[in-house]
């Protein structure tokens, strides 16, 4: 599991030095309204994905199944069956994408809150809505060999296609915006590195995973139900979450000027990058899962959540500690000194509540879906999602942004809790075990880093890269030594390598 998920968390570093280079530079070449424009169509675009209903979920689940049971042709039976299935939703969502480009021209280009935008800006944009809602549509096939190479627990391969992907990205959108600073020439990049993304998957798929045929031909309809009945619940994951976390820059977009919602994204920028650390856990968790199940090992799954609910708190608190005390000030110093006071508010509170939702999306969550039991996260996960928005709309009058953020942190604490009950069940660990091994020696320990790195700031400030770097590597340093001798000494799960175990 170690290598699996290590390589994960080389891409989500890459991913974190893309996102470092390309966000103040699409900014500053696009502007805060024309960005904030763009981060409403990738929250609108979004909506599409709801459409694929979790099949990309369901497939890693079920070939993981038939690969542990070395049933070959029951496998290519469940991918044709997907490549079936996500062919037609493709289908509808050009079809529903059509009506969301109507609903964001007379909403939005035509509202009041458009009119700071310049000359042309409104026209490029509903093209760009065009564009990306037909990547978006086509990515329903194109990103299954995706779910094929988690369900074989090839994750090294999938990141380096993913990694390959990236780095096309960045060279594509400088090269893109540099002759044209405008939203169509940013969604022609998503659709360059999506035709990247499946063209090399495929060839890779086929070499590594010879008997392994992505075709619709197998097509199997008894496999049908099964499928589309886990997908249901996979769906419903996926409903909660765009609307906890993508639906936000449609409210801001509804209620306030487009600079608004880039101040808000700008806020909200590192936790996609600090999920998908997490999220590349739950990846290699989910199919383990699974495979365990089959097995008849399902008693070994215990472990496996503690010892990997403690590692994702712990990067969790590592990245957290940081950004609570630093976080606005590395904001002024990464995109503009005006960012300091609005989105960094954003960011102090989307922090708290990530600190206790991420180490249970990372580890619980995909544990109770490799059992097959979606039911109650997913429809827990909805609700989340619907209190989210409720809350949203009630304060982004009153409070503005800082409101939406609030929409947003509240549901994810509520959420954690109820999942982490719910998987403490299923594996017969007392939460007041979780809790001792989890959670009690990491807090205390992370008292140390987060005093060190609060004085630092009262003594030195934080105003200048050489001061964030050094308060940075100060509080790593910290945390290490820490993590090292005290809350992983004697750890019955996890061996600090030079350490021994205490009695």
């Amino acid at each position: 599991m170690f290598k699996n998920i290590g390589s994960t968390w080389i891409l989500n570093l890459l991913q974190i030095a893309v996102v470092l280079v390309l966000s103040p530079y699409v900014l500053k070449r696009l502007g805060e309204d024309q960005n904030g424009v763009w981060v409403t169509i990738v929250a609108f675009t979004g909506i599409l994905s709801l459409l694929i209903l979790g099949v990309p979920m369901a497939a890693v689940r079920f070939v993981a199944e038939q690969v542990a049971r070395q049933d070959l042709p029951r496998a290519n039976a469940v991918v044709a069956t997907c490549v079936v299935i996500c062919g037609a939703l493709g289908a509808a969502a050009l079809v529903v994408g059509a009506i969301l480009w109507w609903v964001f021209r007379a909403r939005y280009l035509d509202g009041p809150h458009a009119q700071v935008l310049g000359p042309g800006v409104a026209d490029g944009a509903s093209l760009a809505f065009v564009m990306v809602s037909l990547q978006v549509a086509f990515a329903f096939v194109m990103r299954l060999p995706y779910g094929i190479f988690d369900a074989h627990h090839d994750f090294v391969a999938r990141n380096a296609i993913m990694a390959g992907e990236l780095v096309l990205r960045l060279a594509t959108t400088l090269t893109f915006l540099h002759h044209d600073a405008s939203l169509p020439a940013l969604a022609l990049v998503q659709i360059v590195s999506m035709l990247f993304e499946f063209t090399t998957a495929m060839v890779v798929l086929r070499r590594r995973h010879p008997g392994i045929r992505f075709s619709w031909r197998g097509y199997d309809p008894a496999i049908l139900r099964s499928v589309l009945g886990f997908s249901v619940f996979a769906m419903l994951l996926n409903v909660g979450t765009l609307l906890a976390f993508r639906v936000d820059a449609i409210v801001i977009g509804a209620f306030l000027e487009p600079r608004h919602a880039t101040w808000f994204d700008v806020g909200n920028k590192f936790f996609d990058p600090m999920m998908g650390l997490l999220i590349a856990v739950g990846a290699v968790v989910m199919p383990k899962a699974a495979d365990l199940k089959a097995r008849g090992r399902e008693g070994e799954l215990r472990d496996v959540f503690l010892k990997w609910s403690k590692i994702c708190l712990s990067i969790v608190l590592l990245l957290g500690i940081y950004l609570l005390v630093a976080g606005p000030d590395f904001l002024g110093w990464w995109v503009g000194s005006e960012f300091v006071e609005p989105s960094g508010r954003v960011l102090q509170v989307l922090m708290l509540s990530f600190l206790v939702y991420l180490p249970v999306r990372g580890v619980a969550l995909p544990i109770l879906l490799g059992l097959g039991k979606p039911k109650a996260p997913a429809v827990g996960l909805l609700v989340m999602g619907i209190v989210n928005v409720g809350i949203s709309l009630a304060l982004v009058g009153s409070m503005q942004i800082l409101g939406v953020a609030l929409g947003t942190a509240i549901p994810n604490v509520l959420f954690a809790v109820f999942v982490l009950t719910l998987a403490c069940r299923e594996l017969s660990v007392g939460l007041g075990e979780y809790v001792s091994y989890v959670l009690v020696k990491a807090l205390v320990g992370a008292l140390v880093p987060f005093g060190l790195l609060l004085g630092y700031r009262e003594v030195f400030g934080l105003g200048s890269f050489v001061h964030l770097f050094v308060a940075g590597v100060a509080t790593v340093a910290s945390f290490a030594l820490v993590w090292a001798f005290f809350v992983y000494r004697g750890d019955p799960h996890v061996t600090v390598p030079g350490l021994r175990r205490s009695a």
